[in-house]
C-alpha cells in the first residue's frame, strides 16, 4: 500500500511539474529562442523520483560531447539537471509521438543504427545540437548496464561525432550509483514501465554522483575507434575506483 502511495504521489508531482514547465518553455523559446527550461524540467524528474544529485570533477567548457554509461532511465534526468545537455538517442524512442516531441524539446539527436547512409545527415544534427545547447550526451554502450562493469563500448555509434567538430570537448563521464546500481539498473526483460515504477515506489532517496573525467586528447580524438578505447579505459578505471 505504501510503495502504491509513493508511486501515486511522484506521478502526480511529475505530471504537475509538466503542466508548470511546457508553457514556460514555449513562453521562454519563443522569447529567447533559447531551450532554458527542458534542463530544468529533467532535473526536477530526478528529484521528484527520489535522486539525491553529487558531482565530482569538472565539467569541460564552453562546448562538449559526453560519453556516459548508461545503467538506467534516471541517467537522463541526472545528467541534464548536472550539464544542460541535449542528448543523442536512438530512432525507436521517436516512434511515440509523446516522447518525440518531449525530446525535441531538449534538442535531441535521433539515431538510426542500422542504416549507415543516414550517418552525414547525423553529423549535421550533432553540429545543429552542439551549436544550441553546447553540450552533447552519448550512451556508446548502446544499452544499460546493471552499473557493476562497463560493457563494450561501440564505436559505431561515435559515427555522428566524426570528425570530431572543432573547439568541442570530448569528455568522458560516470553516472555513478554506488552499492545501489544494480537495484536500480534497467537490465534484462523487464519492461520499461515497470522499472520506471519499481523506482518510484522506492522508499529511500538515492544518492548519485556524476563524475566528470578528464577530457580525451591528442591520439586519443584520432577517429571513433580511438575515441571508444581511450573512453572505455577511462571509465573502466573509474568505476573500478
Amino acid at each position: 500500500m505504501m510503495r502504491r502511495l509513493r508511486i501515486g504521489i511522484r506521478l502526480a508531482a511529475m505530471a504537475a511539474w509538466l503542466l508548470v514547465c511546457i508553457p514556460a518553455h514555449l513562453v521562454i523559446y519563443g522569447i529567447l529562442r533559447r531551450r532554458i527550461v527542458p534542463p530544468v524540467f529533467l532535473g526536477g524528474i530526478a528529484l521528484i523520483a527520489g535522486v539525491r544529485i553529487d558531482t565530482a570533477g569538472k565539467l569541460a567548457r564552453p562546448r562538449a560531447i559526453l560519453l556516459a554509461n548508461h545503467v538506467s532511465w534516471l541517467d537522463i534526468p541526472v545528467l541534464a539537471a548536472t550539464t544542460g545537455a541535449a542528448f543523442v538517442a536512438h530512432d525507436g524512442l521517436a516512434d511515440s509521438k509523446f516522447l518525440k516531441w518531449l525530446c525535441e524539446m531538449n534538442d535531441t539527436v535521433f539515431i538510426a543504427r542500422t542504416r549507415r547512409a543516414t550517418v552525414a545527415h547525423q553529423v549535421s544534427q550533432v553540429r545543429e545540437a552542439l551549436d544550441t545547447m553546447h553540450m552533447l550526451v552519448l550512451f556508446p554502450e548502446g544499452t544499460t548496464g546493471d552499473g557493476s562493469a562497463l560493457l563494450p563500448l561501440k564505436s559505431s555509434l561515435l559515427s555522428a561525432i566524426e570528425p570530431t567538430p572543432e573547439h568541442v570537448n570530448v569528455q568522458p563521464v560516470l553516472v555513478d550509483y554506488g552499492t545501489a546500481a544494480r537495484e536500480i539498473a534497467w537490465v534484462g526483460d523487464e519492461p520499461g514501465l515497470e522499472n520506471f515504477f519499481r523506482l518510484l515506489g522506492r522508499p529511500r532517496a538515492l544518492p548519485v554522483t556524476v563524475r566528470f573525467l578528464e577530457p580525451l586528447a591528442g591520439t586519443d580524438l584520432a577517429g571513433r575507434k580511438h575515441i571508444a578505447r581511450a573512453a572505455q579505459h577511462a571509465l573502466t578505471r573509474a568505476i573500478a575506483g
